[in-house]
C-alpha cells in the first residue's frame, strides 16, 4: 500500500529558498516515484508519486539530483531523474534541464527525520556503497509516462503473498546506494542478492526498502512498499 505523503513541519519551515519568489513549475513522474523526508537515500519514504502523476517543483539543490516538490498539499524530496517538466517550451527530464531553466536553488533542510544532513547530496557519510543504475531515465521524452514503465522495467510481476512475507520476515542489513529505488534500475555487483526459496527472483533492502531483483540483469521487478 502506498504510504500517504507528508513531511514535517520543521521541515517545511527550515526549507529556505535561495533568490527571488517564482512560479512553481509542474512536473511529472516517470515510474512510481519516492518521495522522502530529506534530500537522500538515508531519509525515511513518507509517500509516493504514481507514475504519470504531477507535482509542484519548489527548487532542487544546487550540484544534486535531490529536489522538493508539493504534492497533494504536502511537500517532500524526490531525485530528478524520474521527474520530467516542460523548459523553453520542450519537455526534459528534469535532471537535463537547461542552465537558464529558472529552477530555484534551495538550501538543505536541518535534520528532518534522524537522517545525517552533513552528506546530504551524497546520502549518509561513508555508508552509500555506489549508486544505482539508471532506470526510466531518457526514455520518458517522446512517450507517455505511463508506457516508460513498461518499456523500462520489463516484465511487470505481482509476487505472491507467501513471497512478501518470507521478504518482511528475513529481514537484513539494508544497503544504500545513490540515487532512487524504481523498476527497471540496476544495481551493482557489489550489493549481494540473497534467495527465495522456489521463486525465480532475489531480494535485497535497497535505501531501506525491500525490492526483488532479477538475478541476470540484476534489475529491480519489484518495490516492495
Amino acid at each position: 500500500m502506498h504510504t500517504k505523503l507528508f513531511a514535517s513541519a520543521a521541515a517545511g519551515a527550515l526549507l529556505a529558498l535561495t533568490g527571488a519568489a517564482f512560479a512553481q513549475s509542474a512536473v511529472v513522474a516517470t515510474t512510481d516515484l519516492n518521495v522522502r523526508a530529506g534530500p537522500g537515500p538515508q531519509h525515511q519514504v513518507v509517500g509516493v508519486i504514481g507514475a504519470g502523476r504531477s507535482a509542484d517543483l519548489n527548487g532542487c539543490l544546487e550540484g544534486s539530483k535531490w529536489c522538493v516538490v508539493a504534492f497533494e498539499g504536502r511537500e517532500g524530496w524526490v531525485y530528478s531523474d524520474y521527474l520530467t517538466g516542460e523548459f523553453g517550451g520542450t519537455r526534459v527530464v528534469l535532471t537535463e534541464r537547461p542552465a537558464n531553466s529558472g529552477v530555484v536553488v534551495v538550501d538543505p533542510p536541518a535534520d528532518v527525520d534522524g537522517g545525517a544532513t552533513g552528506a546530504i547530496t551524497g546520502g549518509v557519510t561513508g555508508a552509500v556503497a555506489g549508486a544505482i543504475v539508471a532506470g526510466p531515465i531518457g526514455a520518458v521524452v517522446g512517450g507517455g509516462a505511463g508506457a516508460i514503465g513498461g518499456a523500462a522495467a520489463g516484465t511487470v510481476i505481482d509476487p505472491p503473498e507467501q513471497v512478501r512475507t518470507y521478504v518482511a520476515s528475513n529481514q537484513i542489513e539494508p544497503v544504500y546506494l545513490e540515487g532512487e529505488v524504481v523498476v527497471g534500475a540496476g544495481l551493482p555487483e557489489t550489493v549481494k542478492l540473497r534467495e527465495i526459496p522456489d521463486y525465480k527472483y532475489r531480494y535485497v533492502y535497497v535505501n531501506g526498502q525491500p525490492v526483488l531483483v532479477e538475478p541476470d540483469s540484476r534489475r529491480i521487478v519489484y518495490v516492495m512498499r
